[in-house]
């Protein structure tokens, strides 16, 4: 791992917002210093789901180090010095001048749910360590923060956080956890019709309990809230462990926390370190992109920093969530920067709150592929896996037929937000769902079919295939065929629909039917799903769908985000370029890539950031300079108050966002590489000027590593060498044209 991408600063942050991110894929770190000395780690899980069902933080804790009995010194002349070591996943920093430094490494054990806090002094030391979590009442939220418990507000009860609890633990070490002893799943079905005793679907918020258990060699506990030291040494080792689960009892939960750490303590620390950075290593080592032209450089720092972020983050129970991942801080942002005015919370926080968006969550996952990151996607399929039969369930109830679809706003369990729903349900029949924006928005399951489709090409993962791809895919195609009426000729009439969130109402909405065809298509030609009677009726399917919106003819023939749009314009997304991204029928490569052109020349809304696509979809029309721009300036999205590179936003959603380097990610993947057709087409999109090498995934588990250089291809070698054959070099309007 290239060491010019490692994050160095040389002054202490003082505030959260001037925090490093570290993870385990489970469990995260905001890391960061304080101007008196002092080390802050904010604690985070993946499964920290509330009473509300909001994410939360686990809480916070103080380090402090102390010399005869005074802090040491940090600012000016003494040094400073924070870094992150991506090679291998760890923070190091070190505070105070020589002779007198304290140096302290921290990292998340990629295989033990532990954090750890080693520490090095030129002098012995006495250390202090301080549970400061804030959630020490229970409180109602008001005004502008009710936002962190989006779906809820509207609702008759007050929407109340619960009080975290301090265990009085044996022995020397702190204990603090959160317990949900009510839940808003049963409200949350009933509002919605669905049944609360079926066996089949259980409370996943009722008594899930969440803490943290902290110990150290030679430290002893002090308070209920502190640990401190016995006595003054050189070294010292302090342990953070986090566990999550559901139990009958509050003594069942302390009994598995103490046998999780138990376990991860059976194993020498020197292993579990070595083993830690293994594991990265391999992850480095599995897909890469590196060059050294100056006028790339920021732009291949945003990319491992934003896939460094994925792998804290997405190797646990849920999905990484779009709107802040697990780093959400304490921010205080300029009203300018921000939708809701200011926002200034403690580090629960986020905007739009605990419900999965499936436009802003796949852009998560679809940079995943060509990465070779597919240990990451599981979280993302489990979670519309394990919600496929309540979704099967609810088609039936509101509908009376076969099939299932999900809410483009979905809680983890698989409903709707409340206030999204409904909350008032007179005069509307079950399945009427007030949100305007999503009440027919449900083209989601086709894209997720898109992405599993690929992962199981990527991955070559044949038990996918047969327990997540086959039922999921049955399932989504069935509610196509079974929900929507047809036209005097038997086709397909989609409606009613809506094209996206931009025009509430429409009738054959361009990403519905282009997702049809692309996954169709997909199936019955060459497809991993040998099932004869469902090929047979997703033959007679795709006979039944209308054709692609378009206007014009000849060489002024573009694509329409509907074949009829009713109403004004509600949002700025581009829908008719669906069908350049993520279902790329008119991209480069394809019969119908001038019409794409055309098309995105066209599009109303012409913007980078967010979850804003104009840099995939040009990228997959061959258009490199623009493509590269809009990488550039994503990013570089960042606020001003905030100071890690890669805390994107707060863009549309919250800070770190996570869509603006998910685009970037998968636009700078598809300038390099993208797989159409049974063809790999390498330097499809990439600037002819700028020297490159990388390591990328491809379809039918391949892997492309290649070098150009001086506006020559030096180097291309295919795993397995069978698929060299399948390599197609260029052929984009601004692709390399002098290659070999």
């Amino acid at each position: 791992m290239d060491t010019r991408h490692d994050v160095v600063w040389e002054t202490p942050s003082g505030v959260s917002s001037g925090s490093m991110p570290l993870g385990n894929g489970d469990i995260g770190l905001n890391v960061w210093a304080g101007q008196d000395g002092s080390l802050f780690l904010l604690i985070a899980k993946t499964d920290a789901w509330d009473e509300n069902g909001s994410l939360l933080k686990l809480g916070r804790i103080r380090i402090t180090a102390t010399l005869a009995g005074s802090r040491l010194p940090v600012g000016p002349p003494a040094a400073f010095r924070q870094t992150l070591r991506l090679a291998d996943g760890e923070i190091a920093v070190a505070i105070g001048e020589a002779g007198e430094q304290i140096r302290y490494r921290i990292w998340v054990d990629a295989h033990q749910p532990v954090a750890r806090i080693e520490a090095e002094a030129d002098r012995e030391i006495e250390l202090q360590v301080a549970n400061e979590s804030w959630r020490t009442e229970r409180r109602p939220l008001a005004g502008s923060e009710l936002h962190m418990a989006y779906g809820l507000k509207g609702g008759a009860a007050p929407i109340i956080v619960e009080a975290d609890t301090v265990h009085d633990a044996k022995g020397d070490e702190l204990v603090w956890y959160h317990r949900n002893e009510r839940s808003v799943w049963a409200d949350n079905m009933r509002l919605q019709g669905l049944p609360v005793d079926d066996e089949r679907f259980r409370d996943p918020l009722l008594r899930r309990t969440f803490g943290v258990l902290a110990r150290g060699d030679g430290l002893a506990r002090s308070s209920l809230r502190e640990l401190a030291s016995s006595r003054p040494a050189a070294s010292w080792r302090l342990a953070l462990f986090a566990h999550c689960a559901q139990t009958e009892t509050v003594d069942d939960w302390l009994r598995q926390l103490e046998q999780s750490a138990a376990a991860c303590v059976a194993i020498p620390l020197e292993t579990s370190r070595e083993r830690h950075r293994a594991w990265w290593r391999a992850f480095w080592q599995r897909s890469w992109i590196a060059s050294d032209d100056e006028r790339v450089t920021g732009v291949l720092q945003g990319y491992v920093l934003q896939r460094y972020m994925n792998a804290c983050a997405g190797r646990g129970t849920y999905p990484i969530k779009f709107n802040g991942s697990i780093f959400t801080m304490e921010l205080d942002l300029d009203s300018e920067h921000l939708h809701l005015g200011r926002e200034n919370y403690n580090p629960d926080y986020r905007r739009w709150g605990g419900p999965y968006w499936f436009q802003n969550t796949r852009l998560i996952y679809w940079s995943m592929l060509a990465a070779g990151d597919f240990d990451l996607m599981q979280p993302f399929f489990k979670l519309y896996r394990d919600a496929l039969p309540l979704a099967q369930l609810r088609t039936t109830l509101y509908y009376g037929h076969e099939g299932a679809y999900f809410p483009e706003t979905m809680n983890f369990w698989g409903t709707y937000a409340n206030d999204n729903y409904g909350w008032n349900r007179e005069g509307m029949e079950p399945g009427i769902v007030a949100n305007a924006y999503i009440r027919h928005y449900l083209q989601g399951g086709l894209e997720l079919l898109a992405i599993m489709l690929d992962y199981a090409s990527y991955a070559d993962d044949e038990d996918f295939v047969r327990h997540t791809l086959q039922p999921m895919a049955t399932a989504v195609l069935d509610f196509y065929d079974r929900h929507y009426p047809r036209d005097g000729s038997g086709a397909l009439t989609i409606e009613p629909a809506s094209s996206l969130e931009t025009w509430h109402e429409a009738v054959n909405p361009l990403p519905e039917i282009a997702g049809l065809h692309f996954v169709l298509d997909r199936l019955l030609v060459d497809g991993p799903i040998r099932d004869r009677r469902l090929l047979a009726r997703w033959r007679r399917l795709l006979a039944k769908l209308p054709h692609i919106p378009q206007r014009g003819d000849g060489d002024e023939t573009v694509l329409l985000p509907a074949e009829q749009v009713m109403g004004p314009i509600m949002n700025s997304e581009n829908p008719e370029l669906y069908a350049v991204f993520p279902y790329p029928l008119y991209a480069i490569g394809t019969p119908g890539a001038a019409i794409g052109r055309r098309t995105y020349a066209a599009r109303l809304t012409k913007r980078t950031g967010g979850w804003s696509q104009d840099a995939i979809q040009s990228a997959y029309l061959g258009l490199a300079e623009e493509s590269l721009r809009d990488v550039a300036s994503n990013f570089q999205a960042t606020d001003p108050a905030i100071r890690f590179p890669a805390f994107w936003g707060p863009s549309f959603d919250w800070v770190p966002d996570q869509d603006t380097g998910s685009v970037a990610m998968i636009a700078l993947q598809a300038m390099l590489i993208q797989c159409r057709g049974g063809r790999i087409h390498v330097l499809l999109a990439w600037p002819q000027h700028i020297d490159v090498a990388f390591r990328l995934h491809a379809d039918s588990g391949t892997t492309v590593e290649a070098e150009y250089r001086n506006g020559t291809l030096v180097r291309c070698v295919v795993e397995p060498p069978s698929r060299a054959a399948d390599i197609v070099i260029g052929s984009g309007p601004d692709a390399p044209p002098t290659v070999r």
